[in-house]
């Protein structure tokens, strides 16, 4: 059977409640979870997101421990339904972090690039839901293993950092649902109502939407690279850097000295002195469309508009109601 959900045409989309295991663990209206994109994810956008009915994620890759304490605070005076933070398990103030999650009352955290063990147990105990983001069903297994609350699957699709095997969404979803019992979240190339629909008939419980996000009035992204997002077309992102930690990034002058580094040879110490520091801020932060890291997906060769987060959230919900497969086999 299935796990879509069907929202009926008889009710307005303002009124639709819609009860699966996503919405009913983090008490959300819409299985929706917005991607904790470093330098995109601030609480104008996670607030706004949870406000619509999903659930917004503050990226914490791209603050200092203040700064998270900061927006964590903004988004609760600006929201008052369930909001969560996204951490990046290699962020070198991790103890900060946590201590900051704790001490002003976060309830979600999603974590990512690292081991789903170290601070599953820690963060169930103090009354957190975690949910862990792998782009492989063999790192799915070890979050089922580590007791997570829900596991994001994250196909070769998705912007920013990625899994080595390039594995798609629509192949990565059913495998990993044949393998594991928690609630399985859908990411990677998803910025419409049909994709969601897709995803949801795949296995997935609901769906974590990234790029269509950091297209938006309330994403903190420079409006340049919201420009440039909205200007894309396939083929236009690629997968590199897999010697480092595999990224996918628009093709712009860095990611043509990137590529310049890779037709000599695949020195990762070149790689690194090529990537130097601080390039995503550079490009997506402040709006150097030329030298800096641009992290989107596939999907943006969808996105051709910047739109409030409330005007998102209308469109996929009545672009998933519409769905359909009017074709008989028979």
């Amino acid at each position: 059977m299935s796990t879509f959900i069907d929202f009926g045409t008889a009710k307005k989309l303002k009124d639709m409640q819609a009860k699966n295991r996503i919405t009913e663990l983090f008490n959300i209206q819409y299985p929706i979870i917005q991607g904790g994109m470093v330098w995109h994810s601030g609480w104008r956008l996670a607030s706004a997101v949870s406000n619509a009915g999903g659930l917004g994620l503050i990226g914490a890759g791209s603050m200092y421990p203040d700064v998270l304490r900061e927006h964590i605070q903004k988004c609760k005076a600006a929201t008052d339904r369930p909001f969560g933070v996204n951490i990046p398990m290699f962020y070198p103030d991790m103890e900060d972090i946590i201590n900051i999650i704790l001490e002003e009352g976060v309830k979600v955290v999603f974590t990512s690039a690292g081991n789903p063990k170290l601070y599953t147990e820690m963060f169930q105990k103090e009354g957190l839901k975690v949910a862990h983001v792998v782009s492989s069903t063999k790192f799915a297994l070890k979050c089922e293993e580590a007791g997570v609350d829900a596991v994001v699957a994250e196909g070769f699709e998705a912007g920013g950092h990625n899994g080595r095997d390039e594995t798609t969404t629509m192949v990565l979803i059913p495998t990993v649902k044949k393998h594991i019992t928690k609630p399985l979240i859908a990411a990677g190339g998803i910025a419409l109502g049909s994709q969601m629909k897709a995803a949801m008939v795949l296995g997935a419980d609901g769906v974590q939407i990234g790029s269509r996000f950091a297209a938006t009035e309330e994403a903190s992204a420079h409006d340049a690279w919201k420009q440039k997002m909205i200007s894309l077309g396939e083929g236009d992102t690629l997968l590199t850097l897999k010697e480092l930690a595999p990224v996918r990034l628009v093709k712009n002058k860095f990611f043509n000295d990137v590529e310049a580094v890779y037709q000599n040879g695949r020195d990762a110490e070149l790689l690194k002195k090529t990537l130097g520091r601080a390039r995503a801020k550079l490009g997506m932060f402040e709006g150097n469309l030329d030298e800096g890291e641009l992290e989107i997906g596939q999907v943006s060769a969808l996105i051709d508009e910047i739109l409030p987060v409330k005007q998102v959230f209308d469109k996929i919900l009545e672009e998933f109601r519409a769905a359909t497969l009017d074709f008989n086999l028979d």
